[in-house]
């Protein structure tokens, strides 16, 4: 049959060859005719499948390429997004390479712990100080040989550390016959200051108090002074941080609850400043527990104290220029001073007393003053210690107050006659009687970790002379937070502390900046499971893709988002733990305030630089005028980069005029 198919196929060109033959093709060709009816409905039938065929394999081949079309987008995507994570590697590894580069200049420097750097004159002039107080309580010297040789050190401070750079490898008569022939070769010109009080970074560190004993005094220190500090011997300090910690000896005895109690003296070096550590042996208890505050017996504590620095003073013979006192835990030791020490070898010492806010001012029956040998009737008067409301009571914050030379109030957003008016806290009148002795005194900023002209944290440093390194930081904060937009604005958020966030008016300033087309990070200051359910929530709720939320405090990602950030949105200007206005003014970035515990925003301070460029900006004005005035912007910018908030700025000169003026009384 396929042979006769085959045949019909051919047949009329057949035919048309050889038509002599007609008779006999005609009747083959009526019997091939119907075979070839049948064959081509076959070969339709056939035609008609392969269309089908070729239609199926068309629809595969689409198919296939919109496969392969999302195969290259999907790859694409993963390529992008290993590109953005290898950006994120080579920025941590930047800042790691930084960090030990930082921690190795730190050794080189003889900061960090177990450092074998040989010590600096300021460290050795501190030890051989301290030495000599020891010789004092060992009976080695009298007092009145001991302050000869402590000014004779004060007077050659360069000089005399070329000469004891060994000093711990001497014993105390050697050293004493070293230092009796040592020349005097010039006049003491700076003050010498003693604090007492029971804070001191980086030994035990609770609030801002911490901060600025050892900021102040590396400030007075750079200046020509000398400064130490007494500190009680807290179970829970680090001494690991104390350069030539020795013990002094147990002859140092206090009054207190009527018998004399014996103190264990401890002295050493931190930081180059000298400190001493008093630990009662009676009372051990007072200073060995988990906690520095928040006890029934605060005022047994460091009542003991206060009287045991004073006693310590009078015993080593020093006879410094200005105590130095803090907070109620130590203002009384105005009262101590006047009515008992001054006539015991300190008549040319005056008090200066720094309060950092009047909210804590510990009141007390009368009875009480009796522990430290003080007069109950005689201090229970309204010109003196009795609390102004409730006057059964003494108050000891308004002893320090009363019985000081000088008063300074350590804030960034009171003026004096807010301080008087506004923040008292029960004080008023009795600051107002005072008013003449009171100041105001901005906290300092570390600027030897807080400078992006140096800052080791930051991939490319900058001034305020040249802003090209705060654009390169802007670029590798958005690269490792995963911002892939074009934002123009970054705004940034480290807060303090969870109770001080208002989240209604949190979320009304990310709306805010996202409608304006901004970028929003936002830093905790430590993992704390209270924080993270509110702002988890928000998150989720927010489901945008400019805004980051991180509730794990990052040192190295806190100081790139304050180098990174147009903004930088401030609980308060009162901030002086962590100090955020004032370091993102120095890292070019706007401080605002959002008032979360009120309504709206708002900004006041007490810097007249401060107040003219950001005072009364809200967060709309500033994002306005970065998208309309940027030649304004970027000049207030600079001007805020380039003004000395340090410890040796504003607040050394308020500082130092304070200590002049009691001194001159």
């Amino acid at each position: 049959m396929e042979s006769l198919a085959n045949t019909a196929i051919h047949l009329p060109r057949l035919f048309h060859f050889q038509s002599s033959k007609h008779q006999t093709l005609k009747a083959r060709t009526v019997g091939c005719s119907r075979l070839e009816d049948h064959n081509m409905g076959a070969l339709q039938e056939s035609l008609e499948s392969s269309n089908c065929k070729l239609e199926i394999n068309h629809n595969d081949i689409w198919k296939l390429f919109n496969d392969a079309q999302r195969n290259i987008l999907y790859l694409n995507k993963q390529r992008l997004m290993a590109v953005e994570e290898l950006n994120k590697i080579q920025s941590e590894k930047q800042m790691l390479l930084a960090r030990i580069e930082q921690l190795e200049g730190e050794k080189q420097a003889n900061v960090v712990k177990g450092s074998v750097a040989k010590p600096d004159d300021l460290s050795i002039c501190c030890e051989l100080l301290l030495r000599i107080d020891s010789m004092v309580v060992s009976g080695l010297i009298h007092k009145e040989n001991a302050l000869n040789l402590r000014r004779l050190v004060m007077d050659n401070k360069t000089s005399i550390a070329g000469t004891f750079y060994d000093i711990n490898q001497r014993k105390d008569t050697e050293l004493l016959t070293d230092i009796r022939n040592f020349s005097d070769e010039s006049k003491r010109e700076g003050f010498h200051i003693v604090h007492i009080c029971t804070e001191m970074e980086p030994l035990v560190s609770i609030g801002s108090l911490a901060s600025y004993v050892t900021g102040l005094s590396h400030a007075m220190q750079r200046k020509g002074n000398l400064v130490e500090v007494i500190l009680p011997k807290y179970s829970c300090l680090d001494l690991d941080e104390v350069h030539g910690l020795r013990k002094v000896g147990i002859e140092v005895h206090s009054y207190f609850n009527g018998h004399w109690h014996g103190n264990i003296i401890w002295t050493g070096v931190v930081y180059g400043i000298g400190v001493t550590f008093i630990e009662p042996l009676y009372h051990s208890e007072f200073f060995n527990r988990d906690r520095i505050y928040g006890y029934k017996d605060d005022f047994e504590r460091f009542t003991y104290f206060s009287r045991a620095s004073l006693d310590y003073l009078v015993k080593s013979g020093k006879q410094p220029d200005v105590l130095h006192i803090h907070n109620w835990e130590t203002a009384i030791v105005g009262p101590l001073f006047w009515d008992i020490f001054v006539n015991q070898g300190l008549g040319g010492t005056r008090v200066l007393f720094t309060c950092h806010g009047f909210n804590s001012q510990c009141l007390v029956h009368p009875d009480k003053l009796a522990l430290c040998g003080l007069d109950p009737p005689r201090l229970h008067r309204p010109d003196r210690l009795q609390d102004n409301i409730k006057t059964h009571l003494v108050n000891i914050l308004k002893g320090g107050v009363v019985y000081s030379n000088k008063v300074l109030v350590v804030s960034s957003i009171l003026s004096k006659e807010m301080a008087i008016h506004s923040s008292s806290h029960g004080l008023e009148s009795t600051l107002a009687i005072h008013k003449e002795k009171l100041s105001v005194a901005p906290y300092g900023l570390d600027n030897t970790i807080w400078d992006p002209s140096k800052d080791k944290f930051l991939p490319r440093n900058y001034s305020g002379d040249n802003l090209k390194g705060k654009a390169v930081c802007k670029m590798v904060l958005r690269q490792r937070l995963g911002f892939t937009g074009h934002a123009s604005t970054v705004v940034g958020c480290i807060f303090s502390e969870v109770s001080d966030i208002n989240l209604e008016n949190l979320k009304a300033a990310v709306w805010l900046a996202l409608r304006k087309g901004a970028e929003l990070v936002f830093m905790g200051p430590r993992k704390i499971p209270s924080i993270n359910p509110a702002l988890e929530s928000f998150q989720k709720e927010l489901k945008d893709e400019n805004a980051r939320f991180i509730n794990e405090y990052d040192e190295a990602l806190s100081h790139l988002i304050l180098a990174g950030s147009d903004i930088i949105l401030c609980p308060s200007f009162h901030d002086p733990v962590l100090q955020i206005p004032l370091k993102a003014i120095k890292y070019g970035a706007a401080p605002v305030v959002i008032t979360f515990n009120g309504g709206g925003f708002r900004s006041t301070n007490s810097s007249q630089y401060i107040i003219n460029a950001f005072a009364n900006m809200s967060l709309s004005q500033a994002l306005d005028q970065i998208e309309n005035d940027p030649l304004i912007w970027n000049q207030k910018i600079k001007d805020g980069i380039s003004n000395d908030f340090s410890w040796d700025g504003e607040c050394y000169d308020i500082h130092s005029a304070a200590y002049m003026s009691v001194k001159n009384l």
